[in-house]
């Protein structure tokens, strides 16, 4: 299987499991991993904005890609987040996943000083032009400040093969739309992913490829069950699970940053696993825990405490 041509389906953006010192939980990322491969999800993707790449070092970052690489040894296709304000760490954290085995890169543009769309592009071209991994986008202009536009991944789609798919974190489906339309023009296979869990349906019917969402990390069975019954056209039950999806981005919204709430949700759907979260993320508190319990209540999560 050509795995630049089949890039589709639900794809968690796995949080990266820590000790109550904020070191790397190797034991804890075995648990999670193995409970996500169980569940039939159809990719994972480390490092990214649940996985708090910001907050580690580029050889903390190579350290636990590495690891995650190694363990998930081939059982799914494997997605990095190599993605820095810095390009020449941009495209070493690139080279290490590709000499790791990564089956790709996801790549965030830089953040905090807006780039003009020149040098934007001048800043993933040479991240592409130094490896041959396929490239995912990331666009999360709410974190970054500066969004891509479906004409400017339109251009880097035409000059870079290797550019693939991008994750789509925008809250405006009319950005998906013309991602997927004028994208896909270029390069048919070119993969669109929403970031939002709602949105999953919306993205699939638009021609989208899936979801990279977090909700795939606590309850898989709704994203899963919104893209099997896309697939096999069965609407009574695509619609079941569509109203259930829809319950869950309250539980973003509990705190934030909001990578606490989903590692406390995935310990509450019965995996078990440590929940620290490095700082400045706030301390869990039984007033949150019990939100989150009504949040899983609606969205008809099983709750394993």
């Amino acid at each position: 299987m050509n795995l630049i041509h089949a890039n589709a389906g639900v794809i968690p953006p796995v949080p990266t499991i820590l000790d109550q010192n904020g070191h790397f939980d190797r034991n804890g990322m075995k648990i999670l991993i193995d409970s996500l491969i169980n569940k039939g999800v159809h990719g994972l993707f480390f490092l990214g904005t649940a996985g708090e790449f910001s907050q580690f070092s580029a050889k903390e970052r190579e350290d636990i890609a590495e690891f995650c690489i190694d363990y998930t040894n081939g059982r799914l296709p494997v997605w990095i987040g190599t993605g820095s304000n810095n390009t020449p760490e941009a495209i070493r954290l690139t080279g290490h996943a590709a000499k790791s085995g990564a089956t790709g890169v996801v790549v965030i543009n830089p953040y905090y000083s807006k780039l003009s769309e020149e040098t934007l592009f001048s800043h993933y071209a040479s991240i592409l032009e130094a490896t041959e991994i396929p490239l995912m986008l990331y666009n999360f202009p709410a974190l970054t400040g500066q969004d891509l536009s479906p004409a400017f991944v339109s251009r880097l789609a035409a000059r870079y093969p290797n550019v693939v798919g991008i994750k789509e974190t925008v809250d405006q489906l009319s950005h998906i739309r013309q991602m997927i339309l004028q994208v896909k023009e270029i390069n048919p296979a070119f993969s669109v992913f929403c970031g939002f869990d709602e949105y999953l349906l919306a993205t699939l019917a638009a021609g989208g490829d899936g979801a990279i969402a977090a909700s795939a990390n606590f309850a898989p069975q709704l994203l899963l069950g919104v893209y099997n019954c896309f697939q096999n056209n069965n609407l009574v039950e695509l619609l079941e699970h569509h109203r259930k999806v829809i319950e869950i981005p309250a539980l973003y919204s509990l705190d934030e940053p909001f990578i606490p709430s989903i590692k406390e949700a995935i310990r509450m759907a019965g995996v078990p696993i440590p929940t620290f979260c490095l700082p400045p993320s706030n301390l869990w508190s039984a007033q949150k825990e019990q939100k989150l319990k009504e949040i899983f209540n609606r969205a008809g999560v099983p709750l394993a405490l």
